[in-house]
């Protein structure tokens, strides 16, 4: 069990940088942006045939998330420039990417096993600190010594990586542009009557969230050990249930504790789908039924929760009234209406 929850926690860290595009995207700029989709894949499917062509790994990374770029600015083109349908506009770039991720892998699927990538840079760097050693002997001592993981390595280093973009994140949107560009998201006709440019705030939102989203999909192409065509499918409700989990359990008050909520909500999330595939009637092929429950219990459950808070909070609120008018409002009476519509 130990180690199923530890494999969550590494691919919820990589899977969390995804979950920051997709809120950028959603959530600031209120754009569903279905471009994900691809370019998700157009990050592994980059990352994987540079690396199996003799780049160096950083150098294929970097690559995924400049190609992630182009392809969020490009929907923003299509939106912004072309008054095509926010929605359509994501879904034809999508569609598009579909292609061209086959022509940029030549096949359908590139193996990385035997190759050299970041991840594996990352687990020799880590080797010669003995930080493994210190780490499983401290889960030994607490009764945890039969399922110790091979490395610490991914899960501290992909925590750091999270953290870092989630801290640049933050910042960014409390400068001026960061404002523009959540201003564009909150109130688009307002911003317009500023003379503020934002169809330039959408491109550039789409753009970053993009940017992140082919960073995620390069690093689980190198996590995973290949990049496969396939592999974007329903990666939009995985960004949605990572930042709808997020806010349900974590807020979001302010931008800080809403981009980490996200974080925690793309853990949350891929231990969530770990425990229910435990489940014996559950087979691996029902990950989307899974992801697709948890989006609708997020949604449902905290507006059925307010809803009962707020029936409580109107009970207690008309005891209160009652009590000071000695007990006089009968609940047929004028008074009785006229102060239960003012609650």
């Amino acid at each position: 069990m130990f180690s199923a929850l530890f494999n969550s926690f590494e691919s919820g860290m990589i899977y969390a940088i995804m979950a920051l595009g997709v809120y950028l995207t959603f959530r600031i700029l209120d754009f569903p942006d279905m471009t994900v989709e691809g370019s998700f894949v157009t990050g592994a499917s980059v990352a994987a045939i540079m690396i199996v062509n003799g780049f160096s790994p950083a150098m294929a990374t970097f690559c995924a998330m400049v190609a992630g770029f182009i392809a969020g600015t490009i929907t923003g083109f299509l939106h912004t420039k072309g008054k095509i349908n926010p929605l359509l506009a994501g879904i034809l770039m999508m569609i598009a990417l579909y292609s061209i991720n086959l022509r940029i892998m030549g096949a359908s699927n590139i193996p990385l096993l035997s190759q050299t990538t970041i991840i594996t840079n990352i687990q020799d760097a880590w080797a010669g600190t003995g930080l493994d050693n210190m780490l499983n002997g401290l889960l030994t001592i607490v009764g945890l010594g039969d399922s110790l993981p091979k490395t610490w390595a991914i899960l501290i280093v992909m925590l750091i990586v999270a953290l870092i973009i989630q801290a640049g994140m933050s910042a960014f949107l409390k400068t001026e542009i960061g404002l523009a560009l959540r201003a564009t998201g909150d109130n688009e006709a307002m911003v317009k009557s500023f003379s503020a440019h934002t169809g330039n705030m959408k491109i550039l939102g789409l753009a970053i969230g993009n940017a992140l989203v082919a960073f995620s999909g390069s690093l689980v192409a190198q996590y995973n050990g290949f990049s496969d065509i396939g592999m974007g499918i329903g990666i939009i409700v995985i960004g949605l249930a990572s930042v709808i989990i997020g806010e349900a359990l974590f807020g979001s008050k302010t931008i800080a504790r809403a981009t980490l909520a996200v974080i925690g909500g793309a853990i949350i999330y891929r231990i969530v789908v770990t425990l229910a595939l435990r489940v014996e009637f559950l087979e691996t092929g029902d990950v989307k039924l899974i992801t697709a429950l948890i989006v609708v219990g997020a949604l449902v459950i905290p507006k059925i929760t307010d809803k009962q808070k707020e029936k409580s909070r109107k009970k207690r609120r008309l005891k209160e009234i009652q009590m000071r008018h000695g007990g006089t409002l009968s609940k047929g009476g004028e008074g009785y209406a006229s102060v239960k519509s003012d609650l």
